[in-house]
């Protein structure tokens, strides 16, 4: 079966990440979404729907922004992007149309080949009505982007259990362990001598290639992705996509990949985008002084998170100077540059230049010139199609400056 993962109209609102990436390609656990999705029902990737600012999206390993229409022809699931699913009891039959729930809810549709696609209509709204067949799915409905970040421990723990034969594992050479949690090491993940691996509430697991140096404090439950190195410092309850550099104190976080906060300063329950580069000393605060829930300010207007620990989000593209201090719930969009150690507005538009809340639009030329370079340095090429998706960003945060 083909699988197509589409954006329903809470979807569209996960600002600042939608800005630029399809919501399935964001980490929860320990792989993103749409590897959740593929793994626990047995589908080929095909395509992401409903998100047409999205059109031209180009990572590798990720599949294109299309036309649903253009797969009638195989057996196909249609799954709402927000959905993290488990493997459902028994496997779909993609030659039997039926409503897909979790939790109670519509989340997609089994659509043999042959039968037309779901509306555009029924895609952003889910209806319930349509198919009288109905088959549950295991698993979450995420409702918001910080329901990545607060459920994002258990799931690495629940990953690494549901991993074939794992056991507690050896103990690296000169590596100090404490509690009996698994450690997992992948071939050429490397833990320096005088890494403490604190398996006690969880478990540590290192994808190929990933490298803890000495000294740091890993703690569990702890995903560090392919290539991925932390410098130093206590790094835990955090997935950490690929080829990303971390030093400091980070806690409850997720890094989606090719990030880089290779200096001090704290990262605690957030979540970053692709290719975020945090300056030296860039802190986010992620608890209030009155101890009361977090607002996370949007475009559409304030959410209350019912969270009491919610630090920021930043979308693909970002950087801070040095110093920077980023509030609690703090949203900065894809593509923004802030500097001069002052503290941004809680919400950022996408492609802002400036420092404290004198921004500025960044001109897209220069900041695609930025991207291609950065990217380049990870042999990695900024295509023309990705090109087209930070246009629109560019172009939104411009709309969004001046209402």
């Amino acid at each position: 079966m083909k699988l197509v993962l589409f954006h329903d109209a809470l979807a569209l609102c996960w600002t600042p990440f939608v800005e630029t990436r399809p919501i399935g390609e964001l980490m929860y656990g320990t792989r993103t979404l749409r590897e959740r999705a593929l793994r626990a029902l047995g589908a080929e990737a095909s395509l992401y729907a409903a998100a047409p600012h999205l059109a031209g999206f180009d990572e590798t390993g990720a599949p294109p922004v299309g036309d649903p229409s253009a797969s009638a022809g195989d057996d196909r699931v249609f799954l709402c992007v927000r959905a993290a699913v488990d493997p459902p009891l028994e496997p779909l039959d993609g030659r039997r149309p039926a409503v897909l729930t979790l939790e109670g809810r519509t989340v997609g549709w089994v659509v043999p080949a042959g039968a037309p696609a779901p509306t555009a209509d029924a895609m952003r709204d889910l209806p319930r009505a349509g198919i009288a067949a109905s088959v549950g799915l295991a698993g979450e409905l995420l409702e918001r982007p910080w329901h990545l970040m607060a459920g994002n421990a258990r799931r690495i723990a629940a990953d690494a259990a549901a991993e074939p034969g794992v056991g507690a594992g050896a103990t690296p050479a000169g590596a100090h362990r404490i509690g009996d949690h698994p450690i997992l090491l992948e071939d050429g993940a490397v833990v320096e001598p005088g890494v403490v691996l604190d398996a006690r509430s969880g478990p540590i697991w290192l994808a190929r290639g990933a490298r803890i140096e000495g000294p740091a404090r890993a703690t569990g439950p702890l995903y560090l992705g392919a290539g991925s190195t932390i410098l130093g410092g206590p790094v835990g309850s955090s997935s950490i996509g690929p080829m990303c550099k971390v030093r400091g104190e980070v806690a409850d976080s997720i890094l989606c990949g090719y990030c880089n906060k290779a200096h001090d300063g704290h990262l605690g329950h957030a979540v970053l985008g692709r290719w975020v580069n945090l300056g030296a000393g860039t802190t986010n605060s992620d608890l209030k002084n009155t101890y009361s829930s977090v607002r996370v300010r949007l475009p559409e207007g304030d959410v209350d998170t019912g969270l009491i620990k919610v630090g920021s989000f930043l979308g693909d593209h970002v950087k801070t100077g040095i110093g920077t201090p980023l509030n609690t719930g703090t949203v900065i969009g894809a593509g923004s540059n802030l500097f001069g150690g002052r503290m941004p507005p809680l919400y950022v538009p996408p492609l802002s230049w400036g420092e404290g809340a004198e921004l500025v639009e960044y001109r897209l030329e220069r900041f695609l010139a930025a991207a291609a370079t950065a990217m380049g340095r990870r042999q990695v090429e900024l295509s023309e199609g990705m090109r087209q998706v930070l246009g629109r960003a560019a172009e939104r945060g411009r709309n969004e400056r001046t209402s």
